[in-house]
């Protein structure tokens, strides 16, 4: 009987695992193309995507964004933090071991690398609510599923907190896939994703 639990719990992390491969392989194809971007196709996409973010009901409207801190080349939004100041209030991830918090920006004289080597603002934890959430991920489809850097901290927040905040995803062509990618119930969907080219959902 013993046997028998152990290899049905086996049997049953086997599509968890091989979705997790999946995910593992584009996830590195797409993050070596991104790295080989030049800082100058870094600026003219993202100028590109921000400019369809300032088009969309979802920017306008608006009060808190939570952002990211971009490594990597992945798409700079940082831009919309001196062009919205006074009128947006703007909020950065801060991690921790096994979870994320929020803080609001206040310069980048308040920002401090953090444990993943990320900037994070070194202001008060942000307890109050959020309209819409701008994030980062190195792999998304037609059908707005996504995948991130790795870390799940993204997927773990979105669980606890802000469920009725809008969620974008931001990324490059190349970024966007037209077939359905890997997902599990535990990875979260946009209801947008945002490309240079066009906005999906």
């Amino acid at each position: 009987m013993l046997f028998q639990a152990q290899f049905h719990d086996i049997r049953m992390l086997i599509p968890w695992i091989r979705i997790r491969r999946e995910q593992r392989a584009l996830r590195s194809i797409a993050e070596q193309r991104r790295r080989i971007m030049t800082p100058e196709e870094v600026a003219e996409q993202s100028g590109k995507i921000i400019a369809q973010l300032e088009r969309m009901s979802m920017f306008r409207d608006a009060k808190t964004v939570l952002l990211y801190y971009p490594i990597h080349n992945e798409v700079d939004l940082r831009p919309l933090l001196t062009k919205y100041r006074g009128q947006k209030t703007f909020l950065f991830p801060v991690t921790h071991r096994h979870s994320m918090e929020i803080r609001p920006y206040d310069g980048e004289d308040m920002m401090r690398k953090g444990r993943m080597g990320v900037p994070e603002p070194q202001t008060e934890t942000w307890n109050g609510s959020v309209d819409l959430i701008i994030v980062p991920g190195v792999v998304f489809d037609q059908h707005c599923h996504r995948i991130g850097r790795g870390g799940g901290y993204y997927d773990k927040y979105l669980r606890m907190h802000h469920l009725h905040a809008k969620k974008i995803g931001v990324c490059y062509s190349f970024q966007l896939k037209k077939h359905t990618i890997p997902h599990m119930w535990l990875d979260h969907k946009m209801d947008r994703v945002v490309t240079p080219q066009q906005t999906i959902g």
